[in-house]
């Protein structure tokens, strides 16, 4: 941001540098920048996001889960995205396998949909 311009040090550590611009304490941003690579565009599915949407918890029992889960199986042409993953505890995944939900005769608790960053990030 300082070599680019948009900011400049108000305050800086004394007698500390960082190449050849002080170790700043404050910074004033001279203009806004926008950041159209994470307001622009849905973020891209992860394992970590699927987890960090569920908040650590099965979406079948609401005990803790570490698996991912696909709702339509992946041997049944279902992808890797946020509304086709849930985080599942590995009993109630192996006890759904690769069978769809009516015909493991299981529930979602959530619904699968795509995060928002602050979610993700979260705030």
């Amino acid at each position: 941001m300082l070599v680019r311009g948009v900011a400049v040090v108000e305050e800086a550590l004394e007698g500390q540098t960082f190449g050849r611009y002080p170790v700043p304490r404050v910074l004033r941003l001279v203009r806004y920048v926008g950041m159209r690579w994470r307001h622009g565009t849905r973020p891209a599915w992860s394992k970590r996001g699927v987890h960090r949407r569920e908040q650590g918890l099965c979406a079948y029992c609401g005990n803790p889960g570490h698996t991912i889960d696909h709702v339509v199986p992946q041997s049944r042409g279902g992808l890797s995205t946020w509304e086709n993953t849930v985080l599942a505890c590995g009993r109630c995944n192996n006890r759904k396998g690769d069978r769809s939900l009516a015909q493991s005769g299981m529930r979602l608790l959530v619904q699968p949909r795509v995060p928002g960053w602050d979610e993700l990030l979260g705030r």
